[in-house]
């Protein structure tokens, strides 16, 4: 059984609060930013009563604990988890107030970040940032309004904790659902390590080695196109380390497809030889909710023998566009309908550029489950990138013309694993350095520049932005290789708010930044 070790950053947490991070901000040599907004201050709380609400409480205990959990097939594996894999999903309706008490069991600090959702800033769970992590044997109780319908979810921000069992859906319901349609799944997708091929410290341990050799900081020199030439042995890894992925690229991620050798991908906890089977009737309507946990892998997601109805990403709706398959980064959610058909289909989530795939079954008949390894001809499909989606109508943001624009350029490369924004890691100790500033009632827009040879799903805190000028309204949005995505928001959610890339590795290693309310 690996053994779980506290890595440096859950002691400097450990002792940590947002008062602990000023003030070490004020003993540096940096200039000190502008007077911001605090977490727990008058602007936030003036939000949160806007918000309204129904008065209804939703209390929900979570508890995280070391478990051992079956994958399926004989294969077990000793990780940290909320009581099942994937945690039992969380459901409020819109308006009312969740009441979420964590328990900590776990042998490190921990925290609970509600990813997608225009919370409240000191509910956001990111130490040492919104709060202070939650301390083994400790508990904290978060409590915000969920006004917005959707398919969310919820996990640590702590570390590479992600990287274990530790996530959930939340599932946001509308008193007054425009959709129509018989049942409802929800569908989880992750790459898994934990408790089979080490720790994912010990593989961040690894890869903060980064490749050596020559090139600079700027991420063309160990990209994928220049890794493509690399074979890899059979168990997917190349060179010596035991969790380095090399090799691994997709042309429809722009070259290099991942880091990180997982030897499992997972669909609601199941790995592909022992899978769920979702079980129903020929002509049901079925919408899926469809949430990538991952840490370091995008999936190509189809159902064998039917076409898919997306209806949102994210949780807002989007103009309707029938598919073949989905393109889901970490981070990302994605909605559909489907009419069943007469049968038993694969749904296969294809690890993209990674030559694996996580699978469930749906069984609607009579007949034999296509072998583990079938890849239905829908992969290859009409397939839609987010970027390609428009708003719906009710979901798109006013023109207006930005009042502040915030280029951030995605830098760095695996030559010096030093993944950062601007050329700059991310400093924990000094969360508040070098913020992005912003001003209460601003039209902000955010140019995502990636100057790097890896794609990134680059995700926001606390907000909602519009990809484009009509595309879909997201949270995390993919940028590919040499591209710019520029996205636009109203900074009209007070506080001090993550932007970061959900490569659960490239943030850890320091592609965050710390988006900022001037008081």
């Amino acid at each position: 059984m690996p053994e779980f070790t506290v890595n440096r950053r859950s002691l400097l947490l450990a002792g940590l609060g947002a008062a602990g991070a000023g003030l070490l901000a004020a003993c540096s040599d940096r200039p000190a930013p502008p007077p911001l907004v605090e977490p727990s201050g008058s602007p936030v709380a003036r939000a949160e009563a806007a918000r309204g609400g129904t008065g209804r409480e939703r209390p929900v205990t979570v508890t995280a604990t070391a478990d051992t959990v079956d994958l399926g097939g004989g294969t077990t594996a000793r990780t940290w988890t909320f009581g099942a894999l994937p945690g039992t999903p969380v459901r409020t309706t819109a308006g009312d107030t969740l009441v979420a008490t964590l328990n900590n069991h776990l042998p490190d600090p921990t925290s609970l970040h509600w990813h997608g959702l225009a919370l409240r800033n000191d509910m956001d769970g990111v130490p040492p940032v919104t709060m202070r992590p939650v301390a083994p044997g400790g508990s904290f109780a978060y409590r915000f309004v969920t006004d917005r319908p959707g398919t969310y979810w919820f996990h640590p921000h702590v570390g590479v904790q992600l990287d274990r069992g530790l996530y959930a859906p939340l599932i946001v319901e509308d008193p007054n659902e425009p959709l129509g349609y018989d049942e409802e799944w929800v569908v989880v997708l992750d790459d898994w390590l934990d408790g089979v091929t080490g720790t994912p410290d010990q593989a961040f341990a690894e890869l903060r080695k980064g490749m050596g050799g020559g090139g600079g900081s700027g991420g063309h020199d160990m990209g994928g196109h220049s890794m493509a030439g690399r074979s890899m042995s059979a168990n997917g890894s190349g060179g010596s380390g035991s969790f380095m992925l090399m090799g691994a690229t997709s042309p429809l991620l722009g070259g290099d497809a991942g880091d990180v050798r997982h030897p499992h991908h997972l669909v609601n906890g199941r790995i592909a030889a022992d899978p769920e089977v979702y079980r129903s009737a020929p002509g049901r309507r079925m919408r899926l909710r469809i949430v990538n946990a991952g840490a370091d892998t995008a999936y190509r997601l189809a159902l064998g023998g039917h076409r898919l109805t997306v209806t949102h990403t994210d949780g807002y709706p989007v103009r309707h566009e029938e598919v073949d398959a989905l393109l889901v980064g970490m981070g990302e959610r994605y909605d559909v309908l489907v009419t069943l058909q007469d049968g038993v289909f694969p749904l296969t989530a294809l690890a993209e550029g990674k030559d694996a795939a996580g699978r469930a079954l749906v069984r609607t008949g009579a007949g034999e489950a296509p072998a583990a390894g079938f890849r239905p001809a829908e992969l290859n499909g009409r397939l839609l990138a987010a970027t390609d989606l428009k708003a719906a109508d009710e979901a798109g943001l006013p023109r207006r013309t930005p009042d502040r624009t915030h280029r951030i350029e995605l830098t760095g490369g695996m030559a010096k694993y030093d993944w950062a924004l601007n050329g700059r890691r991310f400093d924990m100790a000094d969360p508040a350095a070098r913020p992005f500033l912003v001003g209460a009632g601003e039209r902000v827009r955010l140019e995502f520049v990636n100057r790097t040879d890896m794609w990134h799903p680059m995700h926001l805190h606390g907000h909602t932005f519009q990809v484009g000028d009509d595309g879909p309204r997201k949270d995390t949005v993919i940028v590919l290789p040499g591209r710019t995505v520029v996205c636009d928001f109203e900074a009209d959610n007070p506080g001090r708010w993550m932007t970061h890339c959900h490569n659960a590795y490239h943030g850890e290693a320091g592609m965050m930044g710390l988006l900022a309310y001037r008081a």
